[in-house]
């Protein structure tokens, strides 16, 4: 812990005019770090090996990206290298930049030094941080407080994923990834729930609980933390806090609670929301499922002890619209619903079914199932097959490689995780390859299936290239 106080107060941002180099700068936070310091008047380039959209979207504000990443394409004129939590030290790029004496930091430093220039708010959680940071980022934004803010997803209402604001707040995504959130310096913070994932790091869950505690120990002690009040781990890391703490939840044992919840036409939520027993509105989320009602009461917490007015933080919350790949619906064609949704933790798989369950009591719910890391596969093996439950097919992609080591790829397969689902009794099948994915639903799927695609890999480009394929096939 002490290491993390030591690096809090190193300043780690790069003046106007500096050349930064991103390895992996395809990631959701790094594209959104890019983003603030292309603002900044820095200039950026970078590399991944992987092409997606945030890369496209950082080309055409000027930042030049290459696939490489052998250090071929580093400039020559590069003043500092930014790492994300994925890049190893064997990695090519990182170890030209060390050879030629660059100054290296990781994302979480970075992100660290840029908010200790503004009030800031850190959103952390096994769950819901992205949905949370936006809607939160969304209610400030609103309220005209012009807020900087740097999210793990893109919000299409509020121009993305990154945004330099002039105000003096700073919203982050706080990832517990390799124990990052422990570079930052909130203000304000928020634990959004605590559960088993990045063992591949941890090894087990009471270590995960004190990296939450160490989190919650750096909110200043003039500021808030907000915490779910019916998760048991957060009961336990919230101890360390030296500062306010203010809890929420569906019971009205919380400060902040939602009663007389009930879901409304296509998914959207109606609730009732209370500071400590008074009435405070009444709202109507787009978003379905419970989760999200518990993500708008912490959003609700933080914005109200930053003194933002009842009315601006309905209005805000009543049109947010969510960020993409949180039950995003990429297309109705031929009477049949195409999800999309970043889902890759067994807790959110099941919380997710269930929620399109409820817009869809009475209709079949495909699942298609990218599971993400050899190493999460491992470890969660058991919840996962057991969060299937809400849906009445389940396609199994296989396992998108990422910080995976040799042991790891040789430990697991998605064919041990199907054959293990299919023990459960689930109606599933095993289709290694997106591409036949695309194949098989495009002639098996019928007018009124919902399909929902999960993963924090590529399964995204089933429910686009779907979308496309049914509707050709209807226009014909």
């Amino acid at each position: 812990m002490d290491n993390y106080i030591n690096n809090r107060y190193l300043n780690y941002k790069p003046l106007r005019g500096n050349h930064i180099y991103f390895i992996g700068i395809g990631g959701s936070g790094m594209s959104a770090l890019a983003r603030i310091l292309v603002s900044e008047g820095c200039i950026v380039a970078g590399s991944d090996i992987r092409t997606s959209p945030l890369i496209s979207s950082l080309e055409k504000i000027g930042v030049t990206v290459n696939s490489k990443q052998d250090g071929s394409m580093m400039p020559a004129k590069t003043d500092m290298v930014v790492v994300s939590a994925a890049i190893q030290e064997d990695n090519p790029e990182l170890k030209i930049a060390r050879q030629l004496g660059i100054k290296v930091v990781r994302y979480s430093q970075m992100l660290g030094s840029l908010m200790q220039e503004k009030r800031g708010i850190a959103i952390s959680g096994t769950h819901g941080k992205t949905t949370t940071s936006a809607m939160i980022s969304t209610i400030l934004k609103r309220a005209q407080l012009d807020p900087t803010y740097v999210i793990g997803g893109e919000v299409p209402d509020i121009g993305g994923n990154a945004y330099l604001g002039q105000g003096n707040l700073f919203v982050a995504e706080a990832c517990e990834y390799n124990s990052s959130f422990l570079d930052l310096i909130p203000h304000v913070g928020v634990i959004t729930n605590i559960d088993e994932d990045h063992l591949d790091y941890y090894g087990d869950i009471e270590k995960i609980v004190n990296a939450f505690g160490d989190f919650a120990r750096l909110v200043a002690k003039n500021g808030l933390l907000v915490v779910n009040g019916n998760d048991e781990n957060i009961a336990i890391a919230k101890k360390k806090a030296n500062c306010a703490i203010e809890t929420y939840s569906l019971t009205n044992s919380s400060d902040w609670y939602a009663a007389k919840t009930i879901t409304a036409v296509q998914g959207m939520n109606k609730f009732r929301v209370y500071r400590r027993g008074i009435y405070f509105d009444d709202l109507c989320l787009k978003i379905p499922g419970t989760h999200n009602i518990l993500n708008a009461l912490a959003a609700i917490a933080v914005c109200t002890f930053i003194g933002v007015e009842r009315e601006a933080i309905k209005a805000a919350l009543e049109s947010f619209k969510g960020a993409k790949r949180r039950f995003q619906i990429v297309g109705v064609k031929n009477d049949i619903t195409i999800i999309d949704d970043y889902a890759h933790h067994p807790t959110e798989i099941y919380v997710t079914l269930r929620a399109a369950r409820e817009i869809y009591p009475k209709r079949r719910i495909w699942c298609v199932y990218q599971p993400h890391q050899y190493s999460r596969t491992r470890h969660l093996l058991k919840k996962t097959t057991e969060s299937f439950y809400f849906a009445d097919k389940v396609v199994l992609a296989d396992i998108y490689e990422s910080r995976d080591n040799d042991f790891e790829k040789t430990s697991i397969s998605a064919l041990k995780l199907y054959e293990e689902i299919c023990k459960t009794g689930v109606d599933i099948q095993y289709c290694p390859q997106l591409e036949r994915i695309v194949d098989m639903l495009s002639l098996n799927a019928k007018p009124g299936d919902v399909i929902i695609t999960m993963g924090a890999g590529d399964i995204g480009k089933v429910a686009h290239e779907l979308t496309e394929r049914i509707g050709n096939i209807r226009d014909k």
